[in-house]
């Protein structure tokens, strides 16, 4: 049975994401944009789809539920760990102000710098390097999504993120998750609550899992 943008608009209803910004954002994105080509007809299933490097793109209500948590109003400076190809990347685009991407592999950012830039996104910096380490230069960050797991939130990633800002993290060892959400206080991290269970890569980096 073919899919259609609507069909995955009606996939992340169902999944329970209800904030009318979100579903907007959804339905202004074309997830075909953001694909690879010999992927393409897979693109409004609400499914993940294979990217180099042996990475996936997050399936699309998951990305709606946890971009959903991070309570974006449009006025936001957000920082994404793991661009991918930019759907995600997109999104948060449309939510917020202002966003801070960093990828760690190269080609993977210039791809989603042309995926972005053919959709007309402009308020969106596409970095390489150690997602971990947060872009301390652009900080603090409003709301910070990672889309790759570990078992805690990189120390970074908490000082970049300013008092009563949200983070949203894979929780675990990668494969087996708990998708957290998270709140600055003056003095720490606060766990909020699990969105949900997941299946993530996990976050290689300084303070992640060591690359091989």
């Amino acid at each position: 049975m073919s899919r259609t943008p609507e069909s995955l608009l009606e996939a992340v209803r169902h999944a329970g994401v209800t904030d009318k910004r979100v579903l907007a954002a959804i339905r202004a994105t074309p997830r075909a944009a953001f694909v690879p080509s010999e992927h393409i007809e897979f693109a409004y299933y609400d499914e993940p789809v294979p990217i180099p490097h042996g990475q996936v793109t997050t399936q699309p209500s998951l990305v709606a539920a946890m971009v959903e948590a991070l309570s974006l109003t449009g006025r936001e400076n957000v920082l994404e760990v793991g661009t991918g190809h930019g759907f995600q990347t997109a999104l948060l685009a449309c939510l917020a102000a202002d966003v801070v991407s960093i990828e760690r592999w190269p080609d993977l950012a210039e791809t989603a710098r042309g995926n972005l830039a053919r959709h007309g996104v402009r308020n969106v910096r596409v970095l390489v390097g150690d997602g971990t380490l947060g872009a301390p230069r652009w900080s603090p960050y409003d709301a910070i999504i990672v889309s790759a797991a570990f078992p805690e939130v990189p120390a970074p990633l908490t000082d970049q993120l300013r008092t009563g800002g949200r983070l949203v993290q894979p929780i675990g060892p990668g494969g087996a998750e708990e998708v957290t959400l998270f709140a600055r206080t003056e003095r720490s991290l606060r766990r909020q609550g699990i969105l949900t269970g997941a299946y993530f890569v996990p976050l290689y980096g300084k303070h992640g899992f060591p690359a091989s």
